[in-house]
């Protein structure tokens, strides 16, 4: 295949990912307003939206880390790159489709160094890098949300124990809306720069750009974009299983939980670390349940996100491998490994149309069925 029209269909492939990044994420931002019902959905899901795309101007730092820091760029071709993004891709809708809230950017990452691994070797893989921009933070930005998300949430409950519970629940409201929009904006500063990190990685790979090159502009605006889209759609599963699936959220608890992950998200955007939104967000909701009088905490639930977490880099690296493997076999293999990632996502559609969940019954909570023998 000819490398310019290898190089489109990597930034098409780039883009579909950051939609899917966008709908598998928007809950980050907005499940615990929508839950306590300070934002319609319909309203906070455009509202993150613009912010998303907004706070992709914002920075490029984290672009930085990934076009040039992650793998060795002069060792890949854009056809390992595709590889890599289509492991990602299969792996969000996957962890969608069952409400599970991952990350997006740890499948990115693993999809990435495992098609990398796979074609150049372990030698490609900058795994001090790795260690010191990924998995660190990863272990460390969830509790370090947590930890601020119980002490805000304590305080709140402190400070205002002699309001009355309707101004209480109406002031925390509308800081809410506040702190959420400040975190659509910090989302935008760090998840819609992988993307724009990948496409230039794709175009130095290419020999298009030179190395250590930051993202152009053409770059910046179609990932903020792609993003900004795929967040209006609302990942609503998702959005249920923060918002409703591991503690019971009022505004006081949605209020602390925001603005302590914001402020995690910032810092990290700043410093050009490519930490996993979703951790942060998630340790932050769950540090607020935590730190609420008499909290009632699914603790099950959050042990299948913990889980997801875990397994997250080496199962998208494992569908990286292998789809980069294919794809580097020639135009034969790019196509087939586009033909079944396509065929991948319309079945995941397909199945998800038999259980819909959108803005009419996000706020809904499953009830599991009754065993039959403890029928009356």
């Amino acid at each position: 295949m000819d490398v310019s029209v290898l190089v489109a269909v990597v930034v098409v492939t780039a883009l579909i990912f950051d939609f899917t990044n966008g709908f598998h994420d928007t809950a980050n931002a907005m499940a615990t307003s929508i839950a306590t019902g300070a934002l319609r959905p319909k309203v906070a899901v455009a509202l993150a939206a613009v912010l998303n795309l907004v706070g992709a101007f914002l920075s490029v730092e984290v672009a930085r880390t990934i076009s040039g820091g992650l793998v060795d760029e002069a060792a890949i071709t854009p056809a390992v790159v595709f590889g890599g993004l289509v492991g990602a891709i299969v792996w969000n809708l996957l962890t969608w489709y069952v409400g599970l809230p991952s990350s997006s950017s740890h499948a990115l990452f693993g999809g990435l160094i495992g098609a990398t691994w796979v074609a150049a070797g372990s030698d490609a893989v900058r795994f001090a890098k790795l260690l010191e921009k990924v998995l660190v933070p990863a272990v460390a930005a969830p509790l370090i949300a947590g930890l601020a998300g119980m002490i805000a949430t304590y305080l709140a409950f402190r400070i205002t124990r002699r309001a009355t519970a309707s101004r209480t629940a109406r002031g925390f409201r509308i800081g809410q809306i506040a702190s959420a929009s400040l975190l659509s904006l910090a989302h935008g500063t760090n998840d819609a720069q992988k993307t724009m990190g990948i496409i230039t990685l794709t175009l130095i790979s290419a020999g298009s750009l030179p190395k250590d090159a930051g993202p152009p502009v053409w770059v910046i605006v179609s990932a903020g974009v792609a993003i900004a889209l795929g967040t209006y759609l609302g990942g609503w599963r998702i959005i249920r299983t923060l918002g409703r699936g591991i503690t019971d959220i009022g505004a006081p608890q949605g209020f602390a939980a925001q603005t302590s992950a914001t402020a995690v998200i910032l810092t990290s955007s700043h410093l050009g670390i490519a930490l996993s939104t979703t951790h942060v967000c998630s340790g932050g909701i769950l540090g607020a349940g935590l730190g609420t009088p008499q909290a009632k905490v699914q603790w099950r639930t959050a042990g299948r996100m913990v889980l997801a977490w875990l397994i997250t880099l080496p199962a998208a690296g494992l569908a990286g491998a292998l789809a980069g493997m294919v794809a580097e076999s020639g135009t034969l293999g790019t196509v087939a490994v586009a033909v079944a990632g396509l065929a991948f996502g319309a079945a995941i559609y397909l199945r998800s149309r038999r259980d819909v969940v959108g803005a009419h019954n996000v706020n809904d909570i499953p009830v599991e069925p009754i065993p039959a023998e403890t029928k009356g």
